[in-house]
């Protein structure tokens, strides 16, 4: 990239930051979505949610940006329309949720018609490598897995936005890491897109971060885990880049750890899953006496490391990849612990 492109990048991002800050503080001002305390809320204060607007808007305008820049920038049609238009589909559906707090089935039943929107369209994986099995090709099974990845970081991402900052912090920082990552490999439109999460996600971060003057929202953090999963096919597959699908994974690790823990712990106390609660690991500490700001900032070093050991990732042999993700699960199996011990000791027998 020459000095003038790098230059004519930043001012771009710089612009995009701008009108989703100035996008956010608009939906604040105007927006009449308010989200209302419960029992279950980590807020004491009624605020205005679906700021997350501001960001689907930034990554529309980048998608003009890519039609508008030719082929060198475009993947083939029909995974960019599917892309696109299911990402708009996970949008709009989670903003009327929003705005009429419809049911997690309804929710549910949408999620699968997005992600089949995608799998329509052939965006799927189609191999995977291991640790001694090499690139396993995975035939009618990448549909499988495509559907559970895809739709398990849609809602991993939607339940871990439940404080002040978390949710936007992360996706700066997997944005920064996985534009740079498929950047250094030669990609052109996974590049763009990140470019354009990661403006629409900082602008809003900047009144999202505690205390809080807005919040995601649906339309916010299911369309950030819908459009990472997606994309992390995208640039395994067809992006130029053949960036290895399993960084994404280790970008949102954290995040995928603390959905999983939960579940696991709430299925063997035989609570309904689908049912909204506060007992995610980030909820357990902010109950425990921690503040939003601290718990944010905890998520943001532990996304800052996986970022870290994404570039760890690509720089070696691709059957010895799953291996990096061993000393990230030694930290959240330490994290939970800990959590967990201050969560029993400052809950008690409510916990």
């Amino acid at each position: 990239m020459t000095h003038i492109a790098f230059y004519t990048h930043v001012l771009f991002g710089v612009a995009l930051t701008v009108l989703a800050l100035l996008g956010t503080e608009l939906m604040r001002r105007y927006g009449r979505i308010i989200d209302r305390p419960n029992q279950r809320s980590s807020h004491v204060r009624p605020l205005p949610r679906s700021g997350g607007v501001s960001i689907v808007l930034t990554f529309l305008l980048g998608m003009i940006f890519i039609i508008l820049l030719g082929e060198t920038t475009l993947i083939r049609a029909q995974y960019m329309w599917g892309f696109v238009s299911s990402a708009m589909i996970i949008a709009f559906i989670s903003l009327i949720d929003d705005i009429y707090n419809k049911s997690a089935t309804f929710k549910l039943i949408t999620h699968f018609i997005a992600v089949g929107i995608v799998l329509a369209t052939g965006i799927v994986i189609d191999h995977l490598a291991l640790p001694g099995v090499g690139y396993l090709e995975l035939g009618l099974w990448g549909y499988v897995i495509s559907f559970v990845w895809i739709l398990g970081l849609t809602n991993a991402v939607n339940f871990m936005d439940g404080i002040d900052g978390l949710v936007a912090g992360c996706t700066v920082i997997a944005s920064l890491f996985f534009m740079a990552i498929s950047f250094y490999q030669g990609s052109s439109f996974v590049y763009v897109t990140c470019y354009t999460i990661l403006a629409g996600a900082l602008g809003f971060l900047f009144l999202n971060f505690h205390p809080a003057k807005i919040f995601l929202g649906d339309v916010g953090s299911a369309f950030i885990g819908f459009t990472f999963a997606t994309l992390a096919i995208i640039a395994a597959r067809y992006d130029a880049s053949h960036t290895s699908f399993l960084v994404m994974p280790l970008l949102m690790f954290n995040i995928i750890y603390d959905t999983i823990f939960t579940l696991i712990r709430r299925a063997k106390k035989r609570e309904n899953l689908l049912e909204a609660h506060r007992d995610h690991l980030y909820q357990l500490l902010v109950r425990s006496e921690f503040t939003h700001r601290e718990v944010a900032l905890i998520h943001y070093c532990m996304a800052f490391l996986q970022g870290l050991g994404a570039i760890w990732m690509v720089l070696i042999p691709g059957s010895q990849r799953a291996f990096v993700f061993i000393p990230f699960l030694l930290i959240q199996l330490a994290y939970s612990y800990f959590v967990m011990r201050r969560a029993r000791a400052f809950i008690g027998d409510e916990f």
